[in-house]
């Protein structure tokens, strides 16, 4: 499962990994399966433990992704920012076509499955303790006995430890550099999230170049 990666597009920096796994943790994680891959959608917590790396997260037990998993050679992609270039934005527009600037990580490895409700309660653990520390309040799992069990057994945890990290930076570092300082400035000028998130990462990868 490999991705294509102009040298222009590569991130020169393997840190960029690390920050596109934190910010943006919800993952599409695909299982090649015959004729149809499986595909699911959920949050991965990455831990930086050697090599590189290993994503944590869970399945709902009933969900058929989880029976085929173990052992399964598996492709976790993270989206970052992504928007729509205009070419109105840069120097000669008649002279270029529209594009789409965005990061994205492919993080690829084999999954492990959690053999007991002791290591499907580690990753939930940690889930919510990286989405609950930083809130004022935190919330904390009050599930006990019975309750707690019977949560633990709807879902099943799992690891990946990582074989393969490719990030894709495409962020208009094959244009001059006028036309990135334009792009940066429309992107912002478009007012939502993605846009602005966007046009942040145009200005620090061309900072850099």
């Amino acid at each position: 499962m490999s991705i294509y990666i102009p040298k222009h597009f590569a991130a020169r920096d393997q840190a960029v990994a690390a920050r596109l796994f934190r910010d943006h943790p919800f993952a599409t994680l695909v299982t090649p399966s015959g004729d149809e891959p499986f595909v699911t959608h959920l949050p991965l917590i990455f831990a930086a433990d050697g090599g590189h790396g290993t994503l944590h997260g869970h399945f709902a037990r009933a969900n058929p992704h989880a029976s085929a998993a173990e052992n399964a050679n598996s492709l976790a992609i993270f989206h970052g920012p992504h928007a729509y270039v205009t070419p109105s934005w840069y120097v000669d527009p008649a002279g270029a076509v529209p594009t789409w600037n965005y990061a994205v990580v492919h993080a690829q490895g084999r999954i492990e499955l959690a053999r007991d409700r002791g290591q499907t309660r580690a990753v939930v653990d940690l889930l919510v303790e990286r989405f609950e520390s930083e809130r004022a309040e935190p919330w904390k799992l009050g599930l006990t006995g019975a309750r707690l069990d019977a949560m633990l057994d709807a879902i099943v945890g799992f690891r990946i430890k990582l074989t393969r990290i490719d990030v894709k930076l495409k962020l208009s570092q094959n244009r001059p550099r006028e036309d990135r300082e334009r792009v940066a400035a429309g992107l912002a000028d478009e007012g939502y999230a993605d846009a602005c998130a966007t046009a942040a990462w145009v200005r620090e990868v061309a900072s850099q170049t």
